[in-house]
């Protein structure tokens, strides 16, 4: 479901029940003369209410749960930033002298990942964890694939890697 879905069933559901809608209903029970009917008029208003309540809830979540997907926290930035900071200089130090990044690219790779910048370019609706996380996973499965499964021996055979270890 996308946002314009989503939004549509959040103005359904706010328009449902609406004030005087509640009122109609109060006081078409108050004119019934019998006490079950407007027992019954009454139980509808409030399942009614109850279900709507539950209707707006579930799309709040959804909501949240869209706003999570794209915000990160101030201590989650500053652990990505550590972390991403030794993966680089990890990854770095297992490169050959002429893939090695300067330190002017490392302080760049990590200045996309500051605080301030990735405040600002959520503000402008920027999905980090696509743009960053999912390069970042390519990033290191081919650094993987590279220094471990794709290396061919001399006969042409590629050779198979299981946790660093050859096998036939």
């Amino acid at each position: 479901m996308d946002n314009m879905e989503l939004g549509i069933q959040f103005a359904g559901a706010v328009g449902k029940t609406s004030y005087e809608w509640a009122t109609t209903k109060i006081e078409n029970a108050k004119k019934t003369k019998g006490l079950q009917e407007q027992v019954l008029v009454y139980d509808e208003i409030v399942n009614t209410l109850l279900n709507d309540k539950a209707e707006m809830e579930r799309i709040a979540g959804e909501y949240k749960s869209r706003y999570e997907q794209v915000t990160i926290s101030d201590e989650d930035i500053e652990y990505l930033q550590k972390t991403v900071g030794e993966l680089i200089f990890l990854l770095n130090s297992f490169s050959d002298t002429q893939d090695k990044l300067d330190q002017d690219t490392i302080d760049l790779m990590l200045g996309l990942i500051s605080k301030d910048t990735l405040k600002t370019m959520q503000l402008l609706g920027f999905n980090y964890k696509e743009a960053i996380g999912e390069p970042l996973t390519k990033v290191c499965a081919d650094f993987i694939n590279q220094k471990l499964g794709a290396n061919k021996n001399n006969k042409g055979k590629q050779r198979k890697w299981f946790l660093g270890f050859e096998t036939s």
